[in-house]
């Protein structure tokens, strides 16, 4: 039975058509992949379908039924759930109560505690996990905040899951257990849709595979008879080269120095970075590999200025930036693309062209005086917009209008055009399709072919071992391994080092 079916759906934004003429069927009881690069229109689809956005021409049919105009409720009530990339639970309140919110069991007046968790409890091991439902959710990791709010649709009744970007935020081993959770409710029946921009998550575990480009299905394939390839190239048009090719390199001085580091969670009053000494020169990209939230965070924002440190010295071409503004580090040659986009990297009410200059915008040329040179900035952001391939190519559009990865094209663009001598790239193809990934990599290995200083974190192992010319593994706030051979990078090793901080004899 087709469990989902979209004819001609429309959808037109200021200055961008998001979803044109879109046709898709999905069967019950599939796991079904939508790909396609940043703003080929895959989230408006989904949101179309679970009745966030309005469709402005189509038809929607949800297990053969017609529905004329779909609302998030009407979608409840049809089986549909939505799990966003942005989670929607109250951090304070405990498991239980963000899951049953607004569908309680009650007795009369009064919620039925105990029967709401009974029914979470099953649901719970349906999918194969346990949590206790009395802890605060926002003390919770984003897996299992995650799985909470996969607990949290099933238990409304759905029947037709939608995944957004599910994994952007996951280590590889969160991800496993994700993909457990799905084929195990595939086996229950479940109908699942899965928006990624991740080929070999798509290879792994969905049953087919629908890609999108430019607000256009381009066609649907069995994943089990594609290849990442194909759809690399159906996604974005050209062949994409998915594999980096890293020439060798000299290098050259010392860039960065950091000596006997330490940084406070003042919150907790306990040290997240510990005694950390790394240097990197000219020409070299150093790669921190290590689970989520093991101080590669907090070192990035003490590196920048964001964050006092506790001890220790930080040096940038000979002089010392520890504990100096965000802005004196910025003039002192260092560029930074943070891991948070929305929250550090742009601010959404300025538009492309202001977002550009952010940093610069005091400077010639683009102010004259106190007054913003708007054709300049307008012209630079142009230039910009197209050599980074930012869609749509607007400077007066506000980045707010943008695709999550758009909105990284243009900080990315930014901090390129600054042309630093060190640069701190954390998380930089996060939310990224496989064109901008590859447009990414080109330009993290251009400035390493130009001398520049790169310091990358980043969540993806892969990607670290590709980019990298010496890695460090960051474990419990302290640099537990060094490996500066880039052609036997041992991943075994690296991954054993960042899971348990030491080797494990097998």
């Amino acid at each position: 039975m087709i469990a989902v079916k979209l004819e001609n759906i429309t959808k037109k934004f200021p200055l961008v058509l998001a979803n044109d003429h879109v046709n898709l069927e999905v069967e019950e009881g599939e796991i079904h992949a939508i790909v396609g690069e940043n703003g080929a229109g895959k989230s408006t689809l989904m949101k179309i379908l679970y009745g966030y956005f309005q469709k402005d021409e189509g038809d929607i049919y949800i297990f053969g039924e017609h529905i004329p105009v779909m609302t998030p409720h009407l979608a409840i009530e049809k089986g549909i759930g939505m799990v966003h990339q942005e989670f929607m639970l109250i951090p304070p309140l405990p498991v239980w109560e963000n899951i049953v919110l607004g569908a309680e069991i009650k007795n009369g007046l009064f919620i039925n505690e105990h029967g709401c968790k009974e029914k979470i409890k099953g649901i719970g091991k349906s999918m194969g996990f346990e949590v206790d439902l009395n802890a605060t959710t926002g003390d919770l990791p984003v897996g299992i905040q995650q799985k909470i709010e996969i607990m949290k649709i099933l238990y409304r009744g759905a029947k037709i899951l939608i995944l957004d970007e599910p994994t952007a935020v996951l280590t590889p081993q969160e991800v496993d257990e994700l993909f457990e959770i799905l084929r195990r409710l595939k086996k229950e029946g479940k109908t699942i849709l899965l928006i990624t921009h991740k080929l070999n998550e798509v290879m792994e575990v969905s049953d087919k595979v629908t890609v999108m480009r430019r607000g256009k299905v381009i066609g649907t394939r069995i994943t089990s008879q594609t290849t990442p390839e194909e759809l690399a190239e159906m996604m974005v048009g050209r062949k994409i080269v998915l594999k980096v090719e890293k020439p060798p390199k000299e290098k050259g001085q010392e860039v960065i120095r950091i000596e006997n580091l330490f940084v406070k969670d003042v919150k907790k009053d306990i040290n997240v970075v510990k005694n950390v000494n790394l240097t990197i020169k000219k020409g070299e990209i150093v790669g921190i590999a290590g689970v989520a939230g093991n101080g590669q965070t907090e070192l990035v924002e003490a590196i920048s200025g964001l964050r006092k440190a506790e001890k220790g010295h930080i040096y940038l071409n000979g002089k010392e930036i520890t504990n100096k503004t965000p802005y004196q580090i910025r003039m002192g040659g260092l560029a930074h693309i943070p891991e948070d986009r929305k929250g550090m990297g742009l601010v959404m009410e300025f538009t492309i062209g202001e977002n550009i200059v952010i940093g610069r915008h005091t400077h010639p040329p683009f102010a004259k005086g106190i007054v913003l040179n708007k054709p300049v900035i307008k012209e630079r952001a142009k230039e910009l917009g197209e050599k980074f391939d930012i869609r749509p190519n607007n400077p007066a559009l506000k980045v707010k209008f943008l695709s999550g990865g758009n909105q990284q094209k243009v900080i990315i663009a930014r901090e390129f055009d600054y042309n630093p001598d060190f640069l701190l790239a954390s998380q930089p193809t996060r939310g990224l399709d496989v064109g901008a990934i590859e447009y990414v990599y080109t330009y993290l290995l251009k400035a390493r072919e130009e001398n520049k200083a790169i310091l990358l974190i980043s969540m993806e192992l892969e990607e670290v071992l590709s980019l990298s010319d010496r890695i460090l593994v960051m474990y419990n706030g302290e640099i537990v391994g060094e490996f500066d051979d880039s052609s036997k990078f041992d991943m075994q090793r690296i991954g054993r080092l960042m899971l348990q901080g030491r080797e494990v004899d097998r």
